[in-house]
C-alpha cells in the first residue's frame, strides 16, 4: 500500500501553522506537519509520499529528501503538487493499493479513475487522530484483575 499525501491540502486542513509568515513560517509548518504525521503513521511511515507545491519555495531547499521514513517531494518540475500527484497515480502499477489524502476534487477524480481510494484530508487526519488515540488509551488500560473464581482454577490447574 502506498500513501500519497497532499501536503500544503493537508497541512490547511490539520491547523498547523508556525507564527513566523514567509518562507520561514512555511518550512516550520511543514516541518511540525511532517512530525505529526511520523507520529501518527508509524510504521507506515516508509510507504508514504508527501507533496508539496514548490512554486515559491526558498533557493537550497531539496527536491526531495525523506523525514522520519516519510519521502518528501517538492513539485519543482510541475506547475502545482497536484500535476505531480496526478502523474503519481497514473505511473502506479498497482493503484488500487493506492490512497490519496486530498480534498481537491482534481486529485480524488484522478485517483478514483485509477480505482485508488481517495480521501478528504479532513476526514482522514480525523481518522488518524482517533486511531492514535484510541491506541495510546489501549496501551495505558490495565488489564482487569482476576475474580477469585478465575485465582482458584488456576491454582487447581497448576496444582496449588
Amino acid at each position: 500500500m502506498i500513501l500519497i499525501i497532499d501536503g500544503y491540502n493537508l497541512l490547511h486542513a490539520s491547523g498547523v501553522f508556525g507564527r513566523e509568515r514567509g518562507p520561514r513560517g512555511f518550512e516550520q509548518s511543514r516541518l511540525k506537519l511532517l512530525d505529526t504525521l511520523v507520529d501518527l503513521l508509524g510504521e507506515d511511515a516508509a510507504r508514504t509520499i508527501v507533496v508539496f507545491d514548490a512554486a515559491n519555495a526558498p533557493d537550497g531547499l531539496p527536491g526531495r529528501y525523506t523525514h522520519g521514513g516519510i519521502r518528501v517531494w517538492f513539485a519543482r518540475e510541475y506547475p502545482d503538487a497536484d500535476s505531480l500527484i496526478e502523474e503519481l497515480i497514473v505511473d502506479d502499477n498497482s493503484p488500487t493499493s493506492m490512497t490519496v489524502v486530498s480534498s481537491d476534487r482534481r486529485l480524488q477524480a484522478a485517483a478514483r479513475r485509477r480505482r485508488a481510494e481517495a480521501v478528504d484530508s479532513d476526514a482522514w487526519l480525523s481518522e488518524m487522530r482517533a486511531k492514535r488515540r484510541h491506541a495510546a488509551e489501549r496501551a495505558d488500560a490495565k488489564p482487569a484483575e482476576p475474580s477469585a473464581h478465575d485465582v482458584e482454577a488456576w491454582k487447581k490447574y497448576f496444582g496449588f
